[in-house]
């Protein structure tokens, strides 16, 4: 195995449904209730050059297929049997194909992963792979318990990354494989893009001294009639596919669309081609993203220990947005140091929170804090706003998961959510490292009137360790809120923006206490407002503001006002007395 160069097969799913007369919703199945044409598959990948074959068990578990334990152990041992078949005709290695497992019980997924390879084990497997994962979240550790079960496994992790190099989760693909190649036989990348971008990518990485393992999708594919097709481009791929061994790559192969063909052209042209000595790349060539360099006055402010003040002013739902700007004027000129601005709260659209920030950054002169939610864009959507943002010198952000779309919409308006706020946390912080010449800071945000508080604190760590630089806390309106306060002063080394909100009246104070999310109003203050008239509200809304900033100013590095239904008079009440 150390010196051999290995060929695998191509693609399982994408070509089984291909040439199945009948071919089942998900190929595993197949193992049970259509062997003939598993076994023909892998007869026809060996037939083409490949010296190494890929057990059909890719999704084989059970959430994957919504099947019983017993239901995958006859899937996974009937695939171990077609393979070995194959394998002992033509003396050809067999790995175990193992897929990600998606879930939010992390001690139930680790149990499963150790029952499937156990399951191979008891089958005379010795090679596995773990391929098209997205994290490194429990490789190590399945890496280690299959080295403690047999003597001497061989051991692929192999990740799926966009042409821009992260993986769906927002992972650094240049990362996994350092990290990871520590703990396994051979590290490298499959699936998702195609073999010229895969190439590209790993030309301008830092590559693992170890073995490197490349298996690209065919190309792209088209969508006709609801199925997915690959263009026949099988000598493109195989020439493409030898420039990886100039690079150090010993193990070729193919995912998604690659069929018989492919690894037939990918053999033939490594029999013929004499490759130089591997050139493995050392050092990344730069990619960085150049910017005229610019201040980030609102965060330096913040670390020089002065007091910050940052207003929520929330972008209109119409065109006319003259008042809006009129009033974000007068904040600034009463000493407001920064504009927050939401993206699309509760889920309803409104101005774009990132054109809002270009265009108060640009005529105002006021630095924007620009909410992102996790909501609306995918990861391709994110990374493109991200470098407009950065090119703009629009350096400040807030990061939520954000509200769903509203119940009775759901049906025209879909959420998407392809990370948690953590995730594209970690994700804009690598791009801080390998991209950005102007760094961003990451923001999160943390509810202190968590019921659960000790959990919200573990979950603020984990941003922290991120890269989370700031928390902006929900609105503090209880004296369990200022407890809390207090508790993440103590626990947190972020910078902490303290969270208000002024009560407009007695009908306000009883909403956000009983239908906003993260917001608790004291039963004192709530009372309060009973039977008093408008400018007695607006007096007492001022008052209770600036008593609650006096009661946490000593845990608070700076103030963070919440705009009430547009009521900037208030806000620059509370600024003016400040």
């Amino acid at each position: 195995m150390n010196n051999d160069l290995l060929i695998f097969d191509g693609a399982m799913g994408t070509y089984y449904r291909n040439i199945a007369k009948n071919p089942l919703p998900e190929c595993e199945m197949a193992n049970l209730f259509d062997r003939d044409t598993v076994l023909k598959i892998h007869q026809e990948y060996v037939a083409a050059g490949a010296n190494a074959i890929k057990t059909n068990t890719f999704g084989a578990n059970s959430i994957s297929l919504s099947a019983m334990p017993d239901i995958i152990e006859k899937i996974i041992i009937a695939a171990c049997e077609l393979a070995f078949q194959v394998a002992k005709e033509n003396n050809v290695k067999v790995f175990a194909d193992i897929g990600p497992i998606e879930g939010e019980d992390s001690e139930s997924i680790i149990q499963e992963y150790k029952s499937i390879i156990d399951i191979f084990l008891d089958q005379g497997i010795e090679n596995f792979l773990f391929e098209t994962f997205s994290t490194p979240d429990y490789l190590h550790e399945l890496s280690e318990y299959i080295r403690s079960k047999t003597e001497n496994p061989f051991i692929i992790a192999s990740f799926a990354i966009g042409p821009d190099g992260y993986t769906r989760s927002s992972y650094n693909g240049e990362n996994l494989i350092m990290e990871m190649a520590e703990h396994f036989d051979a590290v490298g990348f499959n699936c998702v893009s195609g073999p010229y971008h895969l190439l590209e990518y790993v030309k301008n990485i830092k590559l693992p001294l170890t073995k490197l393992s490349i298996m690209p999708n065919a190309g792209y594919p088209t969508v006709v009639g609801n199925r997915t097709y690959y263009a026949d481009n099988s000598s493109y791929f195989a020439n493409t596919m030898t420039e990886f061994m100039d690079l150090g790559f010993e193990i070729l192969g193919g995912c998604c669309g690659t069929t018989p063909e492919h690894i037939q052209k990918l053999a033939d042209t490594v029999k013929s081609r004499e490759t130089e000595a591997p050139v493995v790349v050392h050092s990344r060539k730069t990619q960085r993203l150049h910017t005229e360099p610019s201040e980030n006055l609102f965060y330096k402010k913040l670390q020089s220990g002065k007091r910050v003040i940052a207003v929520e002013y929330d972008p209109p739902a119409s065109c006319d947005i003259k008042e809006y700007m009129n009033n974000v004027r007068k904040l600034k000129s009463v000493g407001v140091d920064a504009i927050t601005i939401a993206d699309c709260p509760v889920g309803r659209a409104r101005y774009d929170s990132s054109l809002m920030a270009f265009k108060i950054k640009n005529e105002i002169d006021i630095d924007p804090i620009v909410h992102l939610t996790c909501r609306d864009r995918n990861l391709n959507a994110t990374k493109a706003l991200l470098l407009g943002l950065n090119v703009e010198n629009i350096l400040n952000l807030i990061l939520v998961t954000g509200d769903p779309i509203p119940s009775a919409q759901r049906d025209e308006i879909k959420s998407v959510f392809n990370f948690n706020s953590t995730l594209l946390t970690k994700y804009i912080n690598e791009l801080n490292e390998n991209l950005f010449t102007n760094k961003m800071i990451t923001s999160g945000a943390l509810n202190i009137n968590a019921l659960n508080f000790e959990h919200e604190l573990r979950k603020a760590k984990k941003k922290e360790e991120m890269g989370t630089k700031v928390f902006f806390t929900q609105p503090i309106l209880s004296q369990s809120a200022l407890v809390n306060l207090k508790l993440s002063k103590e626990n947190l080394d972020a910078k902490l923006m303290g969270g208000f909100i002024p009560i407009v009246s007695h009908r306000n104070a009883v909403f956000m206490n009983e239908e906003i999310a993260g917001i608790t109003v004291d039963t004192d203050i709530i009372k309060l407002y009973e039977n008093i008239d408008a400018d007695e509200a607006t007096r007492k809304a001022v008052d209770l503001t600036l008593e609650f900033i006096q009661k946490a100013e000593d845990y608070l590095d700076g103030i963070y006002l919440i705009t009430p239904f547009n009521r900037v008079d208030i806000i620059e009440k509370i600024v003016d007395k400040l």
